[in-house]
């Protein structure tokens, strides 16, 4: 049985999602362009392990741009068998288009964010959407609350940090690092990244982070008061070592019967009943007395073998 990663999950919801107009589409088409493998006047290149994502940009850029995107899979075996699907578009003539139609122009020095392709409150979702599927990745909640963007641009990188930082819906800071040659945009914790996940079109992925940190959360406290009571048991059981060390002393020495009747009778009950705590043990006299007071008369007999083992 093959299981599907969280990220991989996440990216197939948003594959599903539909674009309401025209002007949506091409927020989309742009997110996936500007922030794929190779996007330039001379090349236009995609490579991902996600088969929906992977004909979601084939789709998406033939009918946008009228051309042709030529997808190839190959099997590869980083982290185990998978398939990775290569698209690019095999005309240079086409890239261009595409890339002026789009706003940019092959001389400037660097890609930057073209803000008028995304002018508009429900252009932006649909943008962060496609970019998130060409370079985004968002980690197993079980395992960590991390998102993150892996840019191949300075520039590029710190446009997709400065966009996301002005959104009021998701209202968090993002954070840019420098690894392995690419420019890395990332998001930390759970609610950060739910907001984000539901602005661009996966609430069912920020449900699922969301029950993911209750159940922790659950299992946490669960560990605590286990931690607890074994602590509260440890503690019992050697207390009660001691005691009976002591009620042992006295009975070898001078025998029970040299105690008082209050404290005979205790005696006697913690050799029957090692495994009571104190509440337990003072319930269970004659005459039941508090766990203070329990406390008290086995402090008592301690002291009289203390008293006894010093002669």
């Amino acid at each position: 049985m093959i299981f599907m990663s969280f990220s991989k999950e996440t990216k197939q919801a948003l594959c599903a999602v539909q674009t309401e107009s025209d002007e949506q589409r091409a927020a989309l088409v742009y997110g996936m362009a500007l922030f794929s493998k190779q996007f330039g006047a001379n090349a236009v290149s995609f490579t991902t392990e996600s088969r929906p994502a992977a004909e979601l940009y084939s789709q998406l850029i033939s009918s946008y741009a009228g051309v042709i995107v030529e997808m190839n899979a190959r099997l590869t075996r980083r982290g185990g068998e998978r398939s990775l699907y290569s698209l690019r578009i095999p005309d240079r003539n086409d890239c261009a288009r595409l890339f002026d139609m789009l706003g940019h122009n092959k001389e400037s020095l660097s890609l930057r964010i073209n803000r008028a392709n995304i002018d508009g409150e429900s252009c932006v979702p649909c943008f962060l959407r496609g970019v998130f599927l060409v370079c985004g990745s968002v980690s197993d909640p079980e395992k960590d609350y991390h998102l993150e963007f892996a840019v191949p641009h300075k520039n590029l990188a710190a446009d997709l940090e400065r966009l996301i930082s002005e959104i009021e819906e998701i209202n968090t800071e993002p954070r840019t690092v420098l690894r392995k040659g690419s420019y890395v945009v990332y998001i930390k914790g759970s609610d950060n990244i739910q907001d984000m996940l539901t602005y661009i079109g996966a609430p069912y992925s920020a449900l699922n982070i969301i029950q993911t940190r209750i159940k922790k959360s659950l299992r946490n406290k669960v560990n605590r008061q286990i931690n607890s009571e074994t602590a509260n048991l440890n503690k019992t059981a050697n207390a009660s070592a001691k005691q009976l060390i002591a009620i042992e002393t006295i009975s070898k020495i001078k025998g029970l019967n040299s105690l008082p009747d209050d404290l005979r009778e205790i005696a006697r009950l913690r050799l029957e009943h090692p495994e009571f705590n104190l509440r337990e043990l003072g319930e269970a006299l004659a005459v039941p007395i508090s766990r203070s007071g329990a406390n008290h008369r086995l402090q008592r007999i301690m002291a009289i073998a203390e008293e006894l083992e010093g002669r």
